[in-house]
Formats: C-alpha cells, structure tokens, sequence
C-alpha cells in the first residue's frame, strides 16, 4: 500500500495589525478610514477644512484591492 503524498501546505498571509486598527469595514463591505492631512500645518487651514477633515472617509476604490490584501488572514 502507497503512502499519500503530502500537500505542500498553503501559505497565508497575516493581518497586517497596524492597518487593521486604523481601517474599519461597512456592512457594503467598503473602508472606512480617517483622512489625511488633518494636523500638519493646520494654522493654514481653514476653520472648515479641518472640520471636514475631521470626518472619516471611504477609502477609495481603487486602493480596495491592496487594502483588502492586508486585512485578509
């Protein structure tokens, strides 16, 4: 009787922890995400960019498939 020859066994990727924290998903499955550019030379800003920066955002569809990549695991 042959023995089975073993799988090589599949290799997963691991959740990259530090984008995991800063990323949460939407029941539709997009990304949401703070924006950037909130606090650096905020004096420039007006009163109303930095509040509307302050909101979080979609991450856009285009980056969807690399930062479903890094959350898979």
């Amino acid at each position: 009787m042959k023995a089975k020859a073993k799988k090589p066994k599949k290799i997963r990727m691991k959740t990259k922890k530090t984008f995991a924290k800063r990323v949460k998903l939407t029941g539709t499955g997009e990304m949401k995400t703070k924006h950037n550019y909130i606090s650096h030379f905020a004096a420039n800003k007006t009163h109303k960019q930095k509040k509307h920066l302050a909101k979080p955002t979609l991450a856009h569809k285009t980056d969807f498939k690399r930062d479903k990549q890094l959350l898979q695991g």
